[in-house]
């Protein structure tokens, strides 16, 4: 087959549709999560957690965090796995690709501490769920990392289970976790898959969640990037090398709108596809010491339309009840009708947070 060819502008067109940021919004919670098929999670709430900006980005002020909460803890019809939300259905897959992938040295603390693992998944059976500070360390051989305290061990035992699919995660107690049995838990059942099956049918659902992306390249920790031979062959012009395509999204018409992202939103999670696709730098600066950093603690890439425009510096003080923006970078020079349509969704987030907007005198 000839691979298909495409410009830049179809090429961001198909990303932006695929991560539902064009027009229409989506309405469905669970469904913004299927496409998706990943919400990352990160405690970091200068502004609002990123997986609530992803679903505020989709589904706009009518988003309420408590839904997200309720599809998890009480209709079960999303899960949260380690350090992610995902949908039900692709639990068999993720659990598979991660068995294959777990690290020889994870492998071989696990054997060592075979009763360890027995012992807390029989006091799971009796008392779940609990809090891992309820679950008492019985480790044979300690995580071999400098600073764990006991706790931990027990916390890396419970994630390297749930990344198994043999224990879950029930629900939440602030930041704490509640761990359980998978049966108690996920309302699907966990069939064992192949691991090729389990990477085709991975590389299938990120492929329609990205609409494109490379077909592999350089793995870096978390959810890859990369579709392997999932959907077709393209070339996108003036961009080395070849890319794979969901032609379910090529030839559609496009309607772009202005939304503001989280740092660790899907659309510019590969910076290496953000840069060639988009023409867009960009970095979370917020390790950078203050003086380092060139646009702000916790910066949210700016999408109008099609391109990625600019970076907006703001801050949640929820004790002043106020969204402070510290500064709004500029990639490009916006118009007058791009500044409009910022600004108004810049308001949207501030309303979606029960706050006023003010701008800080360097903004």
């Amino acid at each position: 087959m000839v691979a298909h060819r495409l410009t830049r502008d179809d090429a961001r067109r198909i990303a932006v549709r695929a991560q539902l940021l064009a027009v229409p919004r989506p309405s469905d919670l669970v469904e913004v999560v299927e496409r998706l098929t990943v919400l990352q999670l990160d405690p970091t709430a200068a502004i609002a957690p990123s997986a609530d900006l992803v679903l505020f980005s989709r589904l706009g002020p009518t988003y309420d965090p408590a839904q997200l909460t309720r599809a998890i803890e009480v209709e079960r019809r999303l899960v949260e796995t380690v350090a992610y939300i995902r949908t039900p259905g692709d639990l068999p897959a993720v659990i598979a690709e991660a068995r294959a992938a777990t690290h020889p040295s994870a492998r071989d603390w696990l054997e060592q501490n075979a009763s360890f693992r027995r012992d807390i998944l029989a006091v799971l059976a009796a008392k779940g769920p609990l809090l891992s500070r309820d679950i008492p360390d019985t480790s044979v051989v300690p995580w071999p990392s400098s600073g764990w305290t006991n706790n931990r061990n027990v916390t890396k035992m419970l994630e390297l289970l749930a990344r198994h699919g043999e224990v879950a995660i029930a629900g939440r107690k602030g930041r704490q976790r509640y761990w359980d049995l998978p049966e108690r838990v996920y309302l699907v059942d966990l069939p064992d898959l192949d691991p090729g099956e389990a990477a085709r049918l991975r590389d299938e659902r990120r492929l329609a969640a990205l609409g494109i992306a490379r077909s592999g390249g350089t793995l870096t920790p978390g959810e890859s990037p990369f579709v392997g031979s999932a959907g077709e062959e393209a070339v996108v012009e003036g961009v080395p090398g070849t890319w794979r395509v969901d032609p379910a999204y090529l030839g559609l018409p496009f309607e772009g709108r202005t939304a503001l992202l989280s740092p660790f939103d899907r659309l510019i999670h590969d910076r290496v596809r953000t840069e060639q696709l988009f023409g867009y730098e960009y970095l979370l600066e917020m390790y950078k010491p203050r003086e380092k950093r060139r646009w702000g603690y916790f910066a949210l890439p700016v999408l109008h339309h099609d391109r990625l425009v600019g970076k907006l510096d703001a801050t949640a003080d929820r004790k002043a009840g106020v969204l402070v923006v510290n500064a709004l970078h500029e990639d490009v020079p916006f118009t007058r009708a791009m500044t409009a349509e910022v600004d108004a969704e810049i308001e949207a987030l501030a309303t979606w947070l029960g706050l006023e907007t003010i701008r800080s005198r360097s903004s």
